[in-house]
């Protein structure tokens, strides 16, 4: 039996610890995907202070691939959303003991040390402070607008 696209999805959340260094070691599930999908090459970042994301390195490439075609890269946001991404973020490699680096100032911004949560958000993965996320989820709930426009998103199915 083959795999199924769900099977290449990183879905869910997991606990994890960072260690003294900063190395966060990847959740064994979102491991397994990661590296049997994409391989052991990833970029983290951070797009807002929040948290950090750590992109499968084939995923990074295809969301900002449009950064490099041309002259889009003089277009102001792109321009901000590339010097934003690149200061805060590196090319990382997991290790053998399935392990990321998170730099010090990744850390420091995202309140990051010890006991983490690991979210998968389907080709990517999201690392939090717990009670930073409790918060943000706590302070912007989702509305009946929100389902709506998620709604919208989905194509209807063919039987």
């Amino acid at each position: 039996m083959g795999k199924t696209a769900a099977n290449n999805l990183l879905i869910g959340s997991y606990s994890a610890r960072l260690d003294g260094s900063g190395r966060l070691k990847i959740p064994e599930k979102f491991r397994d995907v990661i590296e049997q999908t994409y391989g052991k090459d990833v970029f983290i970042t951070s797009l807002t202070d929040e948290s950090v994301q750590i992109y499968p390195l084939a995923v990074w490439e295809q969301m900002t691939r449009v950064a490099s075609e041309g002259a889009v890269v003089l277009r102001p946001d792109i321009r901000r959303f590339l010097l934003r991404v690149n200061l805060k973020g590196s090319h990382h490699q997991i290790d053998a003991k399935g392990r990321v680096l998170i730099t010090q100032s990744l850390r420091e911004k995202a309140r990051l040390n010890g006991e983490v949560e690991v979210i998968g958000l389907n080709n990517h993965l999201e690392v939090w402070n717990k009670e930073v996320l409790e918060s943000a989820i706590e302070k912007r709930p989702l509305t009946e607008e929100d389902f709506e426009n998620i709604a919208r998103l989905v194509p209807p199915r063919k039987e």
